[in-house]
Parts: C-alpha cells; sequence; structure tokens
C-alpha cells in the first residue's frame, strides 16, 4: 500500500484529536526536557523515529520516536513510561449517563480500571464505567526517574467504521514546576492531540540490543499512545494488539511494525531514518498488501529486522552486532519461518 495513502489517515486522525477539549489546557511546551514526553511527530508517511511522542512521552517511531520526542540517549528521566491501572480517581466528583440515568459521585478511587481493546472500563460504587465516563478521572503516570505525575483525561472519542474499537484520549499532565495542565501528546503544529490507549508498556530507551523498544505485557500498566507516533500509527495500520485476523493474533505483528516503521533495524532501539520517507508495509495475514514494485529493504520481527538489504532508509552503513544472516532477504517463503512484516522503500 502506497505510504501517501496512510499519510492522509494519520493527517486526519490528528486533525480530529487536535482541535476541541472541554478542560483547559495550556498550549505552551511543556516546561524544558524534565518534562520532555515520548510521543513526536512523524513524518508525512509511514517512516517516522517516534516511538510515543514528543510531550511527556519518548522520541518518535515512525520515523523516530515510539511514542514521543526525548528518546536520545539512555536516560528516561522526565519521560511518561506507563500509566498505573490502580489508584484511578476523579478529583471534584463526576456523573455518567451509562446506565441511562444521572448519579453524582464524590471524590475517591475508582474500585477496578482496566482495558478492553482501548476502551477504558472500571467500576466504581457499582457502576460499570465505559469510555467517555473517564473524562476528568485522574490516573498516576510512571515517569522514567522513578518518579510519578497526576494525569487527567480531558476527552474520550469512541472511533468509527473499522476503527470503532480504537479510542481516542484527549490527556494532560500537572507540570511539576508550576501545577499547571499541559497536553501529553502534540502534533507537528504543536497543538494537543490525541492517545490511544494499550495495555503494557514499551522500553524508549536506545541502544540496547533486546531491550531498547521492547514491549512489556504487564497487567499493573498501560500506556498512552500518542497519535503520530509508531505505536498509534501501527494501531492505525490495522495491526491492534488486541485483536486477530484468522485466528492470529496482531500482538507481535504490532510490536514488528514499531520495529519497523522507526528502522530499528537491530532492535536495540535505535531509529535508523529519520521523517519524511516513503516506505511499503506488508505481510501474509490480510491487514497489509503489497502494491508496489519497489525494492526490498528488510524483513522484521518483534526483536527488530531478521534481515535488511543496502536499500533502506538510514542513508548510512548499519552495523548490528550479531545479526542474523541470510542468503537472500525478501522473499515470499521468509513469511513461513518467522518473518511477520516486510518492508520496501523506491
Amino acid at each position: 500500500m502506497r505510504a501517501s495513502r496512510w499519510c492522509r489517515v494519520v493527517v486526519a486522525a490528528v486533525g480530529v484529536v487536535a482541535c476541541g477539549g472541554e478542560a483547559p489546557v495550556l498550549p505552551e511546551s511543556s516546561l524544558g526536557e524534565a518534562e520532555a514526553s515520548l510521543s513526536a511527530r512523524n513524518g508525512a508517511n509511514l517512516n517516522g523515529a517516534n516511538l510515543n511522542g514528543s510531550d511527556l512521552n519518548g522520541s518518535d517511531l515512525n520515523g523516530s520516536d515510539l511514542n514521543g520526542s526525548d528518546l536520545n540517549g539512555p536516560s528516561l528521566s522526565g519521560m511518561l513510561v506507563s500509566v498505573e491501572f490502580a489508584g484511578a480517581w476523579f478529583e471534584n466528583g463526576q456523573q455518567s449517563s451509562s446506565s441511562g440515568q444521572w448519579s453524582t459521585w464524590h471524590p475517591a478511587s475508582l474500585e477496578e480500571v482496566w482495558l478492553e481493546g482501548s476502551t477504558l472500563h472500571g467500576w466504581y460504587d457499582g457502576q460499570h464505567l465505559v469510555g467517555q465516563d473517564f473524562v476528568q478521572a485522574r490516573f498516576l503516570g510512571n515517569l522514567g526517574d522513578g518518579s510519578q505525575v497526576e494525569l487527567r483525561v480531558d476527552t474520550a472519542t469512541p472511533g468509527e467504521g473499522a476503527n470503532a474499537d480504537v479510542w481516542k484520549y484527549r490527556v494532560s499532565f500537572r507540570s511539576q514546576v508550576d501545577g499547571q495542565w499541559r497536553p501529553i501528546c502534540r502534533d507537528a503544529s504543536g497543538q494537543a492531540a490525541a492517545a490511544v490507549a494499550v495495555d503494557g508498556y514499551w522500553d524508549y530507551r536506545q541502544g540496547l540490543p533486546g531491550v531498547g523498544g521492547r514491549k512489556y505485557d504487564d497487567p499493573r500498566v498501560f500506556t498512552f499512545a500518542c497519535e503520530g507516533a509508531a505505536i498509534a500509527k501501527c494501531i492505525r495500520f490495522g495491526y491492534k494488539p488486541w485483536a486477530s485476523v484468522g485466528g492470529v493474533s496482531l500482538a507481535e505483528h504490532h510490536q514488528a511494525c514499531t520495529r519497523l516503521i522507526r528502522a530499528d533495524y537491530c532492535g536495540d532501539g535505535t531509529s535508523h531514518t529519520v521523517n519524511g520517507q516513503w516506505v511499503n508495509v506488508y505481510d501474509t495475514v490480510g491487514v497489509q498488501q503489497d502494491t508496489e514494485t519497489w525494492g526490498t529493504e528488510a524483513e522484521w520481527g518483534t526483536d527488530g529486522a531478521l534481515c535488511f538489504t543496502d536499500h533502506n532508509r538510514a542513508h548510512a552503513p548499519v552495523s548490528c552486532p550479531n545479526a542474523p544472516k541470510k542468503a537472500q532477504c525478501g522473499t515470499a517463503e521468509a513469511f513461513t519461518s518467522g518473518t511477520l512484516l516486510q518492508s520496501e522503500t523506491p
């Protein structure tokens, strides 16, 4: 599939989530490096550098960010690593009409919170909360230095059509410097953007083989994956980690996609690309088809590239210690021996 089509999808998503909002949020940048995030912007197509964002969340997984824009170096200080399910609360009481009747709740912790797909669920005082009931809910976010930050859900919007199971949440964090609320995710123009809630968490460090960029399935926490960075972008491509196709779970395909989008060839969390380059992604489970005649770039698994050619997005020599050797990279037969995704570049 052409990356240009993906680009239009991403731009549309950012356009929706960047406007509106019921709770006041300051548009200023997040007070220096100590409050940098994992969800930076992502270029004009499939290729980016951030794994999860740029304000409280990481440095570019689709280009270079996995979920933000401050994944530089091994330090995670000041970056939002995960969000606690336990201890969520409403600061000033809350109302819900999910049961058809309105009721007001006093400030208190929710009894339980969990995710079904990307939809937040919870219990409070015998009432089942779903999706939009979580507007104004507070959560504790875990930062890379071991400290915590208060988070607030400002809006919750259900998806549509084929992405009806992909909820978008506008989330803010309370500044530890001045107490003001600021968005954890921003789009390319610097405006507040939405996030998708995903079970588990990622290691946003770089240069650590087998560790950097790795996904951990921890039932105690979840990730707010910023739109436009790799974690959320791969969900938009159809690789929903909670879904299955033909009985095949897409969890591993999603993780392989986050490696691919960032050109994390070595599987150590390091991106070897920049935003704005074209890349064609395809699989054999029926999510993405190969519709281009471009040159083979790489085969991908959950731990990075299983092989890659000189025709890649790095534009510089890349050497991966102990990298597997293949006589031929990019064959159809590779999908039967462990390859989850393949990529091509013009």
